[in-house]
């Protein structure tokens, strides 16, 4: 944290506070960027005072224009913990309500047909697009890898050379969204077509052979940016004749991992797997901190396997909400 940044009375509990969450295991990095705005309204709001009054968190707290609500929920979440730590610290300070917010997004579930549509963009694309710095070259295998892993593309673009093991079939994942990490395993076909972009990409003229260098890169060697690959991931979809609706409404290439949880439970209902024994082990292979996330994935498989997972366990549906997104 660069300390020089935070000029307010808050400066040192805002110190201590995100390096307590760090030494737990959070990475806290939007959360201080979050706590960095807040020291700059309290500078120039001239506070003195340590202690957290209601008018001061009523005021900082307060909707901004063009600010998304989950944007504000999130910022409220964060104030609260800090108020919370100060009142621990001994600092007597008000502790807001978090406003609560509801999801709208319905995931996008493709569907095998235009998976293979999305195979096939991709690597034309992969042909023709011959940019030093574009993402195109990686993203053939990367595609797959997201729709056979169900990973978060920020953990597939920060993958290590070291992380993706091409003879015991796994992938060491650690910069995980929770600060977890785990071994994914793989299968022999995901293997062989890394393997084939291994071959590619060794004979590029380039350095990124450290096992420490990331495994997907540009032309020119460069780290993937993975808001790229979102937008290269949209040309990908128009190639494939799969319109996208626009921002915030899909299809997105997140969706890849929603795809991946419902055929995992698709595949573990029609083997027989009761659902009480295969959510924790889907819970685990995605990263998901605990068991809430991962049941939303109940409810959105039914709406699309309905007879499968009502055959499964038609009880064991009716404990969870409806739901509209996750993660």
């Amino acid at each position: 944290m660069n300390n020089a940044k935070l000029k307010s009375v808050y400066a040192p509990y805002i110190e201590k506070f995100i390096a307590l969450k760090r030494s737990l295991g959070f990475k806290y990095r939007n959360e201080e960027f979050i706590l960095s705005c807040f020291d700059k309204f309290a500078e120039e709001a001239e506070v003195t005072e340590v202690n957290i009054s209601k008018e001061l968190s009523d005021k900082w707290l307060s909707k901004r224009s063009n600010e998304a609500e989950r944007s504000r929920v999130m910022r409220c979440a964060i104030f609260k913990l800090f108020c919370e730590y100060l009142n621990d610290s001994g600092i007597r300070s008000y502790i807001p309500q978090t406003p609560s917010y509801r999801h709208t997004f319905i995931p996008y579930i493709y569907t095998r047909d235009e998976i293979l549509s999305i195979f096939k963009a991709a690597d034309r694309l992969c042909n023709t697009y011959q940019r030093k710095d574009s993402v195109i070259f990686s993203l053939p295998c990367l595609i797959r890898l997201l729709y056979a892993t169900g990973l978060r593309i920020k953990e597939a673009v920060t993958l290590r050379n070291k992380d993706v093991n091409l003879i015991d079939n796994f992938i060491f994942v650690q910069d995980c969204k929770n600060g977890t990490e785990r071994i994914i395993p793989i299968s022999d076909s995901l293997t062989d077509i890394c393997k084939e972009y291994l071959f590619h990409k060794n004979n590029l003229p380039i350095k990124n052979r450290e096992p420490d260098d990331t495994f997907f890169v540009s032309l020119n060697g460069n780290d993937l940016i993975y808001m790229s690959v979102g937008v290269y991931f949209r040309k990908i979809l128009a190639a494939a004749g799969i319109p996208y609706v626009g921002k915030q409404q899909g299809p997105r290439i997140h969706d890849l991992r929603h795809t991946f949880a419902c055929n995992a439970l698709k595949s573990m209902a029609e083997a027989g797997v009761d659902l009480y024994y295969s959510l924790p082990v889907l819970s685990t292979y995605l990263g998901h901190r605990d068991l809430k996330s991962t049941e939303q994935y109940v409810r959105l498989t039914a709406e699309i396997y309905p007879d499968l997972i009502k055959k499964a366990d038609d009880v064991y549906l009716n404990v969870f909400p409806k739901i509209y997104n996750h993660e």
